[in-house]
């Protein structure tokens, strides 16, 4: 039923519900100038009708959001010569004129709307200085809105293209790899195969050559283990340094100030393509939800423990954790390590891992 009454309530959250409690003074003028049942039907009939309005169009853009923002004025002038709380209306209209419109035109709505208000107030004989006030009212709470729809419209601008440098990221590694993999052993399967088909059909005719390319079959595919186990290490030994690099820069295109310090730790191969992926879902998760103006990242030795903590100073979050969150704790518990999360001041992850014995001495 709210989703009905309210369609952008997941993306707008609560806050417009919130505002309606100055819709106090639109229910309270029948009881303060005693009027009548017809009076009291018409407040509760227009006061309903407009807060369904109000809600379907607070975020709604394009013609829709027009049409219920006119919808709220036409009711602020049919509704205040009979209940003065209904100049409010023209305060909510003018904070939903920034979604429908986020050009120079939003600002013409809104001197129109401040316009109407003041000519209804006279209209009325009622005193300039509450037509006024009503006006101010209209005009910071539209420009302020105006401001938030703007920061809004940006966030998930760079949201998108977060999204997509991330993706394009991902193709342009998928595609690297594969051509490693084209050049690494392509010509070695190849080799393999023909001296095993040779082999095969030399088995019963001349059983020595036949031994002799088993053993060249088999010395081929040793040295290209050894190819494939190094190019391995080769992409794991870039992981961590490579990431730390990539979170600055995620961050920083954010619009997030960072602060790293990162020891020089000796980790194995899985401890840091551990930490490579910990950092990455962690950075990740303050730009898609963090809000955060500053992050810092350290690694550093705590004794016999490898410690990595990425702070921000965000909203916090005191949620369940999600599945990245769930899939780093899992990684790390996989290989002796563990994971914290912090939420007094913004949100702080605090990583260890155990060093190796003959790292830690």
């Amino acid at each position: 039923m709210l989703d009905l009454i309210y369609p952008g309530r997941k993306e707008n959250g609560w806050i417009p519900i919130v505002w309606l409690m100055y819709l106090v003074f639109f229910f309270l003028d029948p009881v303060l100038n005693h009027h009548g049942g017809l009076v009291w039907v018409g407040t509760i009939v227009a006061g309903a009708l407009f807060i369904v309005m109000y809600l379907n169009a607070f975020g709604a853009r394009g013609r829709k959001g027009v049409l219920l923002t006119i919808g709220m004025v036409v009711m602020g002038i049919v509704c205040t010569p009979w209940n003065s709380g209904a100049m409010g209306f023209f305060i909510y209209a003018a904070a939903t004129t920034a979604w429908i419109d986020q050009s120079r035109k939003m600002w013409l709505w809104l001197a129109v709307i401040l316009g109407i208000t003041v000519t209804e107030n006279w209209l009325l004989n009622r005193p300039l200085v509450f037509g006024l006030m009503m006006a101010f009212f209209a005009l910071t709470t539209g420009a302020a809105n105006f401001y938030f729809a703007q920061k809004k419209c940006a966030n998930e601008k760079l949201q998108l293209a977060q999204g997509e440098v991330e993706r394009l990221a991902k193709v342009a590694e998928r595609e690297r790899i594969a051509r490693d993999l084209h050049d690494l052993l392509g010509h070695t399967l190849s080799l393999i195969t023909l001296k095993a088909e040779l082999a095969r059909k030399l088995v019963d005719r001349d059983p020595e050559r036949a031994k002799q390319e088993i053993l060249d079959v088999e010395h081929t595919s040793r040295a290209a283990l050894a190819d494939v186990r190094e190019a391995i290490s080769g992409y794991r030994g870039e992981g961590l340094a490579a990431e730390l690099i990539r979170a600055r820069k995620t961050l920083e295109t954010a619009g997030i100030t960072v602060n790293a310090e990162c020891a020089e730790l000796p980790l194995t191969p899985a401890q840091e393509t551990v930490l490579a992926l910990a950092l990455r879902e962690a950075v990740t998760n303050v730009v898609r939800h963090a809000q955060a103006r500053q992050c810092s990242v350290r690694l550093q030795r705590q004794n016999n423990l490898a410690t990595l903590e990425i702070a921000d100073n965000g909203r916090g979050a005191d949620g369940p954790e999600g599945n990245g969150l769930r899939g780093m704790r899992e990684r790390l518990e996989a290989i002796g390590g563990s994971l914290q999360r912090q939420s007094t001041a913004g949100t702080c992850l605090v990583i260890h891992l155990p060093l190796a014995p003959t790292a830690a001495q």
